[in-house]
């Protein structure tokens, strides 16, 4: 692993080619875009008393600026910005970075040093380079004098040390939430030390995701996650950044008022800093690499210093049993983690102490397991059937005589269930307590719950969710549910809607697969949920129906918004799909007529209509269309093909003046998006744009005269296309071509320009191309072109004039 370096300030010799703020030197494997992120991040601004600042002295007062931001690809970013004064030009504002470029040496997974440790490192200079290329630096990289000693002697020396908790809850927010902390201290060195004490006390992945900078003249312009300055910068906090930066004023001993601190936060700030370097490193036997959120790592902390025997707090307590469940990477050591917290806590709950027996048995302590199955099982199940708030659910009973017991008392409960969640939750029990009922009595009670479910209304969200899980864990029950589903449209019409209703949503493909019926309702509601799927269920149900066409009911089932039409590609792809030498349903014709007339709303639409009609013209499917649809889908390619072969503006202009642009979409859409752009790319024949103008309505003329206005005006070379426009336009006799004042008004504003900018050349060429159809216009523009080239020669004289003589000018030197 390597860095690349880049030097970034204000020199005379770097990769611009003038002096100025630039890149020095930069190493050779150095891409634009980190260039360009360096250049983003080095800006430097000292405090005012520090501005002039010209002695070693001075400078070594400044504030030093150790910037780091990773970026989502696994790469980082680290800069050291200081203050070197004067340029070369003996200005002052000058400032050097030295920049690092990495792609893996601070990514989460990288187990290498804390950006932070490098403040102060001996690897930094800021020196410029001789040349442009300087050499990558090998990992790793030289550390500065921080360490979680020195944070630890900080903190004890600090006034304020009080605030970590608060500070370390608000780095925490700041990552979860893409917010900014702001520390303001005395010197940098001092918020460098805060920045370190935080970075030590954050889980190592996400210390190595923390975007700092140590100083920054104006904090509210930057959105890293922390942010360091001194009390002689401005950092200018109004009451709108008061939801973006929370402010830590170690200078003036101004905090926030409430910052919500975690139990992890707490505990963490109760090991210390001294001794966290330890603690992360049994952690990391009890993390699984996924944790990101407070609550992902306060858990496998508790554990792991409780392992090293730090005292634990009820909720440190709590977040351990409540992990234990879904620990399961943690393999035989679940036990031993559940046995601790056994041991030394007796006053645990069920809840806690069933997560505990599960964790036990996971773990292989089957001692521990038994001990605690045989006080809950009987409280545990009449506790989740009757709905105590709470209560735990089934784990698996692995010993006979207590299976034995437990599914005699599930039989006996499920007689006195009261409604249908006791009967879905004592189902649920079965299979999570692994229970062997009866098959048959299995089988029974899943079709008979199935039948009262799909009858009932207004099942709850608890409910559902029970359901659901049921469905996926009970295969009874699922076949039970399908079962029902095919009795419902077996003995009652109309229930197009049954798989969009619950519990029939739960069922899937697999379940109704020998149930063709079932499976278009299915389909059905599938299409309603997944609207991109229509077109492919759309031929599965034509598939299992045996047809090759739908017809209107299916269509109208399939997309059921109010006014249902398909989507361009949506009529391409059944199109396509469709055969090509099979008639359709007269209802297919009326959906492409919808298809082909919907509005074009953008180029990418009028692109995506191109190829519907393109497809639709292939043999055989033209035959399927309307005669106005076929009209249609005709003209709009006509015109499409005349706006790729037209070889004069005019002509083309002419190809749309048909009364279909104002009655289909597509035309219309083909004139609004294209005939503009393509008539300004084609030659301009002078004698039909100065008469036929005034026939392309107002809003083509209207940007046809802007837009050659508009080259004429800024073109550096008026090449054959733009002078055939331009005369064509001067050359419009509005006073017998009825054109609108304000086109008019064009028209006499590119005259003017052409004759009072254009160069003799061209004014020449346009007085000659012009004398055909004004000799006024012509011997107009003659005379400029005279009076162009009698300056010119003028200009040309006094140049020649002024050339150095052998000796000074009457009145010079």
């Amino acid at each position: 692993m390597s860095f690349q370096q880049l030097y970034y300030t204000s020199c005379e010799h770097g990769l611009s080619p003038s002096a100025g703020f630039q890149f020095n030197a930069v190493s050779e494997q150095v891409s634009a875009e980190t260039r360009l992120r360096v250049e983003g991040l080095a800006g430097y601004e000292p405090p005012r008393s520090l501005a002039e600042s010209d002695t070693p002295e001075l400078l070594a007062r400044c504030p030093v600026n150790l910037c780091h931001t990773p970026d989502p690809q696994g790469g980082a970013t680290t800069l050291c910005v200081r203050y070197v004064g004067r340029d070369s030009a003996r200005r002052f504002g000058n400032y050097f970075a030295h920049a690092l470029y990495t792609e893996g040496e601070f990514t989460p997974d990288s187990g290498g040093p804390l950006a932070i440790e490098l403040w102060d490192s001996p690897v930094w200079t800021a020196r410029v380079a001789e040349t442009t290329e300087i050499p990558e630096l090998p990992a790793p990289l030289p550390r500065g004098p921080l360490s979680p000693r020195s944070a630890r002697a900080f903190l004890r020396a600090h006034p304020h040390a009080e605030q970590l908790p608060a500070l370390l809850a608000a780095v925490f927010a700041a990552l979860a939430e893409d917010g900014s902390v702001v520390v303001i201290d005395d010197t940098t060195d001092r918020i460098a030390h805060w920045f370190a004490t935080v970075s030590y006390l954050l889980p190592p992945p996400l210390a190595r995701t923390l975007s700092f900078a140590t100083y920054l003249f104006r904090p509210t312009r930057s959105r890293l996650h922390l942010i360091g300055t001194v009390p002689g910068a401005q950092p200018d906090f109004g009451p709108d950044d008061e939801e973006s930066y929370t402010v830590f004023d170690f200078s003036a001993g101004r905090f926030p008022e409430v910052v919500p601190t975690h139990h992890l936060v707490r505990l963490l700030t109760r090991i210390g800093v001294g001794a966290i370097r330890s603690v992360w490193s049994w952690t990391a036997e009890y993390t699984h690499g996924q944790e990101r959120a407070l609550g992902d790592w306060h858990a496998p902390v508790a554990a792991a210093a409780a392992a090293g025997g730090t005292e634990l707090t009820d909720a440190d307590i709590r977040a351990v049993i409540d992990w234990l469940p879904g620990a399961g990477h943690l393999g035989p050591r679940r036990a031993a983690v559940a046995a601790d917290i056994h041991h030394t806590h007796r006053d645990l709950d069920d809840d806690q102490l069933a997560a505990l027996s599960a964790a036990a048995e996971t773990g292989g302590d089957t001692a521990l397991h038994h001990e605690l199955e045989g006080k809950l099982h009987q409280s545990r199940i009449r506790a989740y059937v009757t709905g105590v708030e709470n209560a735990p659910g089934p784990v698996p009973i692995t010993h006979p005589t207590e299976r034995e017991r437990a599914t005699a008392l599930w039989q006996r409960m499920l007689g006195e269930a009261a409604n249908s969640r006791q009967r879905v939750r004592l189902l649920l029990w079965a299979v999570g307590a692994r229970l062997a009922p009866p098959p048959k009595l299995l089988t029974a009670q899943s079709l008979d719950l199935a039948r009262v479910l799909l009858g009932s209304s207004g099942a709850g969200p608890g409910l559902r969710e029970e359901v659901a899980h049921l469905v996926r864990t009970l295969p009874e029950f699922r076949a039970g549910l399908a079962t029902a589903a095919q009795e419902v449209l077996d003995e009652r019409g109309g229930q197009e809607q049954l798989f969009a209703q619950f519990p029939a949503t739960l069922l899937s493909e697999r379940d109704l697969g020998e149930r063709p019926r079932l499976l278009e309702y299915y389909w059905r509601a599938q299409a309603e949920r997944q609207p991109a799927r229509t077109v492919g269920l759309l031929f599965r149900i034509l598939e299992v129906r045996g047809q090759v066409s739908p017809d209107a009911e299916l269509l109208r089932g399939l997309w059921r918004q109010p006014s249902p039409a398909w989507t361009y590609e949506e009529a391409t792809e059944i199109a396509r799909r469709l055969p090509s030498d099979q008639p359709v349903d007269e209802a297919v014709a009326e959906w492409f007529d919808r298809a082909v007339k919907q509005e074009v709303r953008d180029e990418e639409g009028l692109r995506a209509c191109l190829v519907l009609c393109d497809t639709l013209t292939a043999p055989g499917r033209d035959a399927w269309l309307r005669p106005v649809t076929r009209e249609c889908v005709r003209t709009t390619l006509q015109l499409d093909t005349a706006l790729r072969e037209a070889t004069e503006a005019t002509a083309l202009a002419r190809a749309f003046r048909i009364p279909q642009i104002d009655a289909w979409a597509a035309p219309r859409a083909l004139k609004h998006y294209r005939l503009l752009p393509a008539m300004l790319r084609l030659p301009a024949d002078p004698a039909r744009l100065r008469t036929e103008i005034g026939e392309f309505g107002f809003s083509l003329a209207e940007g046809y005269l802007r837009t050659v206005h508009r080259a004429a005006a800024t073109s550096d070379r008026v090449d054959g296309v733009l002078f055939s426009q331009v005369t064509g336009v001067i050359a419009i006799n509005y006073e017998r071509v009825p054109l609108p004042l304000a086109h008019v008004e064009i028209v006499r504003g590119l005259r003017r320009h052409t004759a009072e900018h254009w160069r003799y050349e061209d004014l020449d060429r346009l007085a000659r191309a012009l004398r055909p159809y004004s000799t006024r216009l012509a011997d107009d523009y003659q005379q400029h072109a005279e009076d162009r080239l009698g300056r010119v020669k003028k200009w040309r004289r006094k140049l020649t004039q002024r050339r150095p003589s052998d000796g000074p000018r009457p009145g010079e030197g």
